[in-house]
This record gives C-alpha cells, structure tokens and sequence, in this order.
C-alpha cells in the first residue's frame, strides 16, 4: 500500500455521470489532486448519452413538434409538423449532447482534473485502482480517497429478444436515429422511465399500452398527483394493464414491426415496438469488488452510510448505484455531500428537502412529504389546492389540467410538502422548496406578491384555499 504522502490522486472518481464530475469539481475547487476514470467518448455517463439529458431533450423536440401545448385551443388534431420523422426528433438531440459534452470537457480542464480514459477496478488493494484502457494497456493508480460513481445499465430479463429491431431497452429506444415512429407501443415497467416514455409516445399519436407488475404506479408520488397524471395519460390514449406479469416477448423474424407480449393473465397485446423498462442493474460487477471485501447488495447496490461512505471508510458510493431516487439533481448533491465529508470540509445539506422531477406529459415535481406520510407519522396537516384552470398564466399557455398542491401543519402553518402536475412543475417546485429550507409557513406564501400573469401566482392561490379550509374548520 502507498504511504500516506506518496498516493497518486487524493481523490480518484470512477465515472463522470453527475455524482462523480459535480465530487470531483468540489474536491478540485478545494486544491486536491483529482483524477476521473471513464472512456473519452463516455464523459457524462448515461446522464448524458442515454438518460437525462437526451430523454428530456426528446420530450421538448416532441412538445414542438407535436404541438402538444397548443391542442387546447386548436384540438387534438393539431400539428407544427404533420409527419414526424425519428430523425426531426433526434437533430435536437444530438446537438444537445455535443453541447453538453464540451461543457463538461471544459469544466473539467479549468479545474485540472486529470481523465484517466479507460475501463476502472480495484487492482491490489482498497487504495489501488487498475485502469484497462481501449488501446489493452493497464495502469494502476493509487488514491488517498475514491469514488464510486459508475452507474447503471437497464436490466435484462434472459428471456426477452433485445437483439431484435423491434424490442429496445430504455438506453437503446433514445438511440434509434432514423424511420417513422411506431404507431403502437408496448411499454413493460410503470416506473419514472416507462411513464416518461409512453407520455412522448402518446403525445406524437401512438396508441401506447403500459404493463405493470403492481397494482398502483409511482407508489412514492402523493396520490392524488398521480391519479391526475394518470387521468390525463389516458386522454392522450394510454392504457394501463395494472397487477399483470409479462411472461413472454416474441419478435417474430421477417417481421421487424410485430412485438408480441403475452401476459399471465392469458391476455396477448401486439404491437409495433416494445420498451422494456423495468429496472437497471448497477455497473458494481465490473469494479472486482471481491478484491477489497466490498459486497454489494443482492441487485448489486453499494450500501452507504448518510456521508456515502462505504464500509470501507476511504471509498465512498454516490448516484444510481446506491439506489432510490437515483435522479440526476439528487446524484449531484450525494458526490458533493461525499467530496465535503472526505477532506473534512463544511456541508450544509437537507436530504429530505431534495426536489423530485418527473418529466411526464404533463410534468410531475414534489418536495417534502405528502399526505400519505404524514398520516402515518400522524401530523395534523391542511391542505391547499390551485387548479391551474384558475390560474392566468396557465390558462394563457392552454395547461388547464395542472394542479399545485400545498401540505401544511394545521398548528404551526408550516409548510411540509409541495406537489405539482402540470407544464414546468420542475421549474416551479423550487419556490416552495425555497420556504420550506426557511423553516417558512403557508401565510408567508399568501402575502406574497408574484407576477401577473405567472404561474407562481398558484402559490398565492393554494396557500389561500387552505387556509380558507382551516379557518371553516376552526
């Protein structure tokens, strides 16, 4: 093992996704000597090439194109572009990435922080890390502190044809480049991917039908947001087979357009493509964790402690590997939080405070508890709604079906949960995320003045209708 004053790297980072290049930044900000493994062309992680950042691009490019947000008031048949073509959507895509891309790049290089361009494990010991690049050269590198930041890939079921042109997994489906886009859609999983899929889908015309194993969808959403969002998703044409099991996908060869998927309740659905997005399996298994006595979770999650370290108290875990929310925002703040903690440095942070994106169509965004949770923690709350067909701004923008929903203690007022469904909800959570961090109450949301026409204005508005609840109630 290096002595203490002869390590390589005080921090070494495998992997550039948004926990490991936002720990690597705050650890180089502070004069320590970083390193990045990851493959050149892979900077970014799937945040960037297959994730976050091109499936939310697609959602924009298919909210023009389609002309989604301007159907309220010129109908359901309206269009920007009458036949949309896979590669109308992905010009914007890609163009994002590369934009992306060099942001990152150049980030990196102001601060110095070396990229060590190759495929990462632990080589002789918990300090030593071995670097196999694509060239079939090894280095090893020894680091005072490490971060693991590889991340996830979907998961594969053996049994499903993903070779097949017509069955994708949710890495694969962003990647399609060219042709017309299916007509119909079978999307296997109601999780955050599937859902966010199957509104783009339904939002460009196709019939879309969304499988799940449980009997309810976005079991850590309040309620009542999801069943708005699930009431609007069937408008736009969803349908949802809830409580049912794939048991079988066939592709039929010759028929490149023909995804079948049987199900255990005997029901057969046909359709042209296949999204099979159920789950991803952390990239943990090519680390050779074995080699230091690290040993992941039964679906190869790291477990950590509130600082993200594992139990090896020098290596710390952060982003999809360490499981639930494993959203982009919440992968920043756990790399921060874990580059603080190792040199010693002060971190303010409130983890049960961190936003929630959904980018459905419409968009899903939360922060605090919801009802749910609160009633099993047995607080007194109110509750204060804004419709957003009471809103101007939202009327203006034709998003009628939105709603903000306020959470407060019904004693104290203070505010402790915030829940959206409807255009820019990810946007405009972070106000009362913002009151809430204060410690603030619902009345400082009812005598605050907001722009006119906005759609903050649904502050005021819901902040009063609780309030109204509880005067009655009192």
């Amino acid at each position: 093992m290096p002595t203490p004053t002869s390590f390589d790297y005080d921090l070494l980072v495998i992997g550039s996704g948004p926990a490991g290049h936002h720990a690597a930044m705050e650890a180089a900000k502070n004069c320590k000597k970083v390193a990045i493994v990851d493959r050149v062309p892979d900077l970014g992680g799937v945040c960037l090439h297959t994730g976050t950042i091109p499936s939310k691009t697609l959602r924009e490019a298919v909210l023009f194109l389609s002309g989604f947000r301007q159907r309220s008031f010129y109908g359901r048949g309206y269009r920007v572009k009458a036949q949309i073509q896979i590669e109308d959507l992905m010009f914007r895509v890609s163009e994002v990435i590369k934009r992306q891309y060099a942001v990152i790049q150049d980030q990196l290089q102001r601060h110095n922080i070396h990229v060590l361009d190759g495929h990462a494990c632990f080589g002789e010991d918990a300090h030593t890390i071995e670097v196999h690049s694509a060239k079939h050269a090894t280095h090893s590198y020894s680091a005072r502190n490490i971060l693991i930041a590889c991340g996830t890939r979907p998961a594969h079921r053996p049994d499903i044809p993903f070779d097949a042109p017509q069955v994708y997994d949710s890495d694969e489906f962003i990647q399609v480049t060219e042709g017309e886009f299916p007509k119909t859609v079978i999307v296997v999983g109601g999780g955050v991917i599937g859902l966010e899929y199957a509104s783009m889908c339904a939002a460009l015309g196709s019939e879309v039908t969304v499988v799940e194993l449980r009997d309810s969808l976005l079991q850590h959403v309040d309620a009542e947001i999801t069943q708005g969002l699930v009431y609007q998703l069937r408008h736009q044409g969803v349908s949802f087979r809830l409580g049912e099991k794939v048991v079988s996908v066939e592709a039929p060869e010759g028929l490149p357009t023909r995804a079948i998927a049987k199900l255990e309740s005997g029901k057969t659905l046909v359709a042209e493509a296949l999204l099979y997005a159920v789950g991803r399996q952390p990239n943990t298994d090519k680390l050779n964790l074995e080699r230091i006595g690290i040993v992941p979770a039964d679906r190869g999650q790291l477990e950590v402690n509130e600082f993200y370290q594992t139990q090896i108290p020098h290596i710390y875990a952060a982003g999809d590997i360490v499981g639930f929310p494993s959203l982009a925002s919440t992968s920043m703040e756990q790399g921060r939080i874990a580059a603080f903690h190792m040199f010693g440095l002060p971190r303010c942070s409130r983890p049960d405070l961190l936003p929630f994106g959904i980018y459905t169509i419409p968009e899903i965004s939360m922060v605090g508890k919801n009802e749910a949770q609160l009633t099993a923690e047995r607080v007194p709350y109110e509750v204060g709604v804004a419709p957003f067909d009471e809103v101007a701004k939202a009327q203006i923008s034709g998003d009628q079906f939105g709603l903000l929903k306020l959470i407060f203690h019904s004693e104290t007022k203070q505010l402790l949960g915030v829940h959206i469904l409807g255009d820019n909800a990810s946007e405009l959570v972070h106000v009362g995320q913002m009151v809430m961090l204060n410690h603030g109450s619902v009345e400082m949301l009812r005598d605050m003045v907001f722009n006119y026409p906005s759609l903050g204005e649904a502050y005021r508005v819901a902040a009063a209708n609780g309030l109204d609840k509880l005067r009655r109630r009192l």
